[in-house]
C-alpha cells in the first residue's frame, strides 16, 4: 500500500488524524499539528513531574509494569531510540529493540503484516521511525484497539516528541511563550523537527517565529503559519529569545541545493559574532546530531547559552510522559 508523501510545508488536508479517543484524550502521538493546547500543556506538565525521577537512586516508577514497548526503527537514530528505551525502562515496561535488517519487510512482507505479527506477541506500544511520511498514520489506522502508536519521526513530515521536548526546554528557560521571538535556522525544507516545532510554537501562542536560511532550503507555504522568512542571518537573529539550529539533511536532498558545507557555514553557521545579534539571554538549541563547523561553531555549541545537552535530558522525561499518558487512555 503506498504511503502519502509530505513534500511541502502546507496546511494539512482536513482529514482527521486518529490521535485522540472519543473523550479527547491522547491515544496515539502521530503529530503535533492539530493537538489542542491543553493536551500539549498536559504533556509538558507531566514531563516536569517525571524529571525528578532522574535524580533518584532508583530511577524507576511502576506505571508501565507488565506493558511491552517495541522500538521499531526502519531508519537509524541512536539518540531517539536510546532515549525511548531509557524512558520505557524507567516506567518499568518490557522493551524490545527490533533488528531492522532481520525484519520480515526485507523479505517482502508488508508493513501492516509485520505490525500484525508483532501485535500478536502482545505489544502494547509501538515506537515507529520510518523514512516514508505517513507510515505511523497507516499503522495507527489498522492496529488493534489496545495498541498505541508513537511517531518517532516519519520522512519529512513530523517528529512530535522532539517538538515536545523542544517546547519543554523553551518553557523551562523562558516560562512565557507569549512574549518570545523564536528563530529556526537551516534546512527547514527537509526537517520534520522544524515542522513539529512550528506547529507547537503556534499552538502555544508564540507571537513571532522566524525562519532563516537559503532560498533553496526554505519550503513554500511558511507564510500560512505567520512565519517570517529571512535570508540574512544577522537580520533574522536580531533580538530573538530562542535559536533552534538544524543540521543539513544531505540524505534527503535531491541535487545540489548549496555550493558546499564550508560556504554554508560562512553564511548561515551560528558563530559568536552572529549570536551577538540575539538577546543577551537567548538560548541556543539543536535537535542533534550536530555538525560542528557546518551549522554551528563549537564555541557556541559548548558555550553558556547552549542548552543542547539539557534537551537530551528533557527528552527522556517527555517520552516518559507521552508513554504513560497514552497507555492510560483507550476508547
Amino acid at each position: 500500500m503506498p504511503l502519502p508523501e509530505y513534500t511541502e510545508f502546507q496546511p494539512s488536508s482536513l482529514r482527521s488524524h486518529p490521535q485522540l479517543n472519543h473523550h479527547g484524550e491522547l491515544k496515539h502521538l502521530l503529530t503535533i499539528e492539530g493537538l489542542p493546547c491543553a493536551v500539549i500543556t498536559y504533556i509538558l506538565d507531566t514531563a516536569a513531574r517525571f524529571l525528578s525521577v532522574t535524580n533518584r537512586s532508583i530511577k524507576k516508577v511502576p506505571l508501565l509494569r507488565g506493558k511491552s514497548v517495541f522500538n521499531l526503527f526502519f531508519e537509524n537514530s541512536t539518540r531517539t531510540r536510546t532515549t525511548f528505551e531509557i524512558a520505557a525502562k524507567r516506567l518499568s515496561a518490557d522493551v524490545l529493540n527490533l533488528n531492522i535488517s532481520a525484519l520480515s519487510t526485507s523479505k517482502g512482507e508488508s508493513l501492516l503484516d509485520t505490525i500484525n505479527n508483532l501485535s500478536a506477541m502482545h505489544a502494547d506500544i509501538f515506537i515507529i521511525r520510518h523514512a516514508q511520511s505517513g507510515a505511523p498514520y497507516l499503522i495507527a489506522q489498522h492496529c488493534e484497539p489496545h495498541v498505541h502508536i508513537i511517531n518517532a519521526g516519519d520522512g519529512r513530515h513530523a517528529h512530535p516528541t522532539q517538538g515536545l521536548l523542544d517546547m519543554y526546554t523553551i518553557r523551562h528557560y523562558k516560562r512565557d511563550f507569549t512574549r518570545l521571538r523564536v528563530a529556526i535556522i537551516g534546512d527547514i525544507l527537509h526537517s520534520r523537527v522544524a515542522r513539529s516545532d512550528i506547529h507547537a510554537l503556534t499552538t502555544l501562542g508564540v507571537p513571532e517565529i522566524r525562519a532563516i536560511g537559503p532560498r533553496t532550503l526554505l519550503p513554500g507555504g511558511l507564510e500560512h503559519f505567520g512565519v517570517r522568512v529571512f535570508h540574512d542571518t544577522n537580520q533574522g537573529l536580531r533580538d530573538v529569545d530562542v535559536i533552534i539550529m538544524l543540521r543539513l539533511q544531505n540524505e534527503r536532498m535531491n541535487g545540489a541545493l548549496m555550493p558546499s558545507a564550508q560556504e554554508y557555514f560562512k553564511t548561515w553557521g551560528l558563530t559568536p559574532e552572529r549570536l551577538a545579534y540575539a538577546k543577551p539571554d537567548a538560548i541556543v538549541m539543536h535537535p542533534g546530531p550536530m555538525n560542528r563547523g557546518v551549522e554551528i561553531e563549537s564555541s557556541v555549541a559548548d558555550g553558556p547559552q547552549s542548552v543542547i545537552l539539557d534537551q537530551v535530558t528533557f527528552g527522556i522525561a517527555i517520552r516518559m510522559a507521552v508513554m504513560s499518558i497514552i497507555a492510560g487512555n483507550n476508547d
